[in-house]
């Protein structure tokens, strides 16, 4: 088939299928299943690795889990409160391809801790409670790999902090309770074994004693190399190399706290033009509590939660938030990036706040975001779980596709009856609209690179990707097919730690062979201020509908250590 020949047989494909295919995948809801119905423990921290196998953490002060460690192995600490010897697991790994679990053995408590995975897959977890408030802990992605433990890896005590992987493949720890800091992991230079000061944190502090709002602050790596910090209801750019503040943006119109307790969430929407000169930067955060109604809470009373997202180009020269109004209500809502670009809303409550026993009325339908549809026509309502997912619950993307959803606890202990919201160890999926049957003539399939072992590719980098459909039968429409290229996050307590999603340049489609598969040339991006090194999963998006994605490495730019 001549070039010609193909590009008018994609015209006519486009207009027969584009406008029918995008208005049936609206129709679609959403589909729900249960993967299993106890993992142990509650999922209140998550993190897939580049081995399709999730890393999921609880807290060690719970008391017994529901899974026993191999071997007769048990953790022994005489300053336990709960039990002191215990011989259960407080983290697993969920084999996605499998559906299974392996009990892993952790020594230090991770309540309310934070994570990011460096740039050679392992992941880093720091803080947490006790005996875990100043540790580090590691796992690497491998079949019979455990934790590794430094109880005195931190400089301070990190509960309740965020953290994000830098330019320079090293890791920054923000905030934590009472710590109005930040430092790096690994220390390489004098000035990294002293924490550093941030005044914003302490200046964004509502009540040390009751009611902080703004623990876990949402941090992003800005397109410039500098972080875009936002807590309670204000956000900053900073400069980490030398600690300064480099703009003070306007606070959230309304003025109520969006960070933890009065927990909303927050993305950086798909990056996208990445060989221009200005790459445009965007945040959307959700949901979230007023400011009393932690307080509340604690006395009975449960207030509505925000109904509202605030939208901002963090790169524009004169930025202001946008305004726009949810479906519903919602507080310890959790917000995924899909493949295509939308934004999933799922989790939490419409009333009260985060904290145990402080809020009401699960939220049992995700919201549906699409941040390139028209202001006023951008959510959609999708099928409801039948699970109440409140306080410690958690949701990750998975490279098929699909949003792993899990945890819920919130009570002190292991409660399984006699409270109206109990510890929930039931682990599912929900399969967003695009992956309903009916798209499946239009799902690609990506041919090469395959993801037999992760491909390693360097900034600015081209490469040759292959797709092709069910059967052959269908001819993709070149201006229907983006790649995107998506950093798995680590999940706790409604925020995803170093999620984002670019959308690769990629050239045009030519016919590859007799078997109706396509190729095209794909881009890396230009710099690791767009995506820092580490591993990624790419994905061929057809009309909105994304391939399964394959695993690639990013590696590093030598230029951009060790002061980044």
């Amino acid at each position: 088939m001549s070039t010609l020949q193909l590009k008018l047989l994609f015209l006519l494909l486009l207009l027969a299928t584009s406008n029918g295919a995008l208005q049936v995948l609206n129709e679609a809801k959403g589909q729900w299943q249960l993967l299993q119905a106890n993992i142990g423990i509650v999922a209140m921290h998550m993190q897939l690795l580049h081995n399709d196998r999730v890393i999921i953490l609880d807290r060690t002060d719970f008391g017994f889990s529901n899974i026993s460690l191999p071997n007769g192995t048990c953790r022994h600490d005489p300053t336990e409160r709960a039990v002191r010897t215990d011989c259960t697991a407080h983290s697993v790994e969920y084999d996605i391809a499998t559906n299974t679990l392996r009990p892993l053995f952790i020594q230090t408590n991770t309540w309310c801790s934070s994570g990011s995975v460096d740039s050679y897959g392992r992941l880093v977890q720091t803080g947490g409670d006790a005996d875990g408030a100043r540790a580090v802990r590691t796992i690497d992605p491998c079949p019979a790999c455990n934790w590794q433990e430094d109880p005195n890896g931190l400089l301070v005590r990190r509960w309740y902090a965020t953290n994000h992987i830098l330019p320079g493949g090293r890791h920054i720890i923000v905030g934590g309770r009472g710590e109005f800091n930040f430092e790096f992991f690994p220390k390489k230079n004098p000035a990294d074994f002293r924490p550093h000061f941030m005044p914003f944190l302490k200046d964004t502090t509502d009540n040390l004693r009751q009611e902080e709002n703004n623990l876990y602050p949402f941090v992003f790596l800005n397109v410039d190399g500098n972080l875009f910090i936002f807590a309670n209801n204000r956000a900053i750019l900073f400069n980490y190399r030398n600690n300064t503040v480099v703009r003070i943006y306007p606070a959230i119109p309304g003025g109520e706290p969006r960070c933890y307790p009065s927990t909303g969430s927050a993305v950086l929407l798909p990056l996208n033009s990445l060989e221009s000169e200005t790459v445009e930067a965007e945040i959307l955060i959700c949901g979230g509590a007023t400011r009393p109604a932690f307080i509340r809470a604690g006395q009975g009373m449960f207030l509505n939660a925000l109904n509202t997202c605030a939208r901002m180009k963090i790169t524009n020269q004169n930025p202001n938030w946008v305004l726009e109004t949810m479906p519903g209500s919602r507080v310890m809502n959790d917000m995924i990036t899909l493949p295509n670009g939308n934004v999933l809303i799922i989790n939490g409550a419409s009333e009260g706040s985060a904290g145990y026993d402080h809020a009401v009325n699960p939220v049992f339908a995700p919201f549906l975001y699409k941040p390139n549809d028209p202001a006023g026509n951008r959510f959609e309502e999708l099928n409801p779980s039948r699970i109440a997912r409140m306080y410690h619950s958690t949701a990750i993307l998975a490279r098929d596709g699909r949003v792993l959803v899990g945890g819920s606890n919130p009570r002190g202990n292991y409660v399984f009856k006699g409270v109206l919201f109990p510890t929930e160890l039931r682990f599912e999926s929900f399969s967003p609209p695009y992956l309903d049957p009916q798209f499946s003539d239009l799902r690609p399939t990506i041919v090469s690179p395959n993801n037999l072992s992760p491909r390693n590719l360097t900034y600015k980098e081209s490469f040759k990707m292959v797709i092709c459909f069910k059967d052959g039968r269908v001819v993709a429409a070149p201006d229907l097919v983006s790649v995107t290229m998506y950093a798995p996050p680590f999940n706790t307590h409604s925020f995803s730690m170093n999620q984002r999603l670019l959308e690769l340049s990629n050239g045009e489609l030519r016919s590859s062979g007799s078997n109706m598969s396509y190729e095209f040339d794909v881009r890396m991006p230009p710099s690791p201020f767009l995506a820092p090194p580490g591993f990624y999963i790419l994905f061929a998006v057809h009309q909105g509908i994304p391939s399964e994605g394959i695993w690639i490495q990013l590696q590093e730019m030598d230029k951009y250590q060790p002061n980044y």
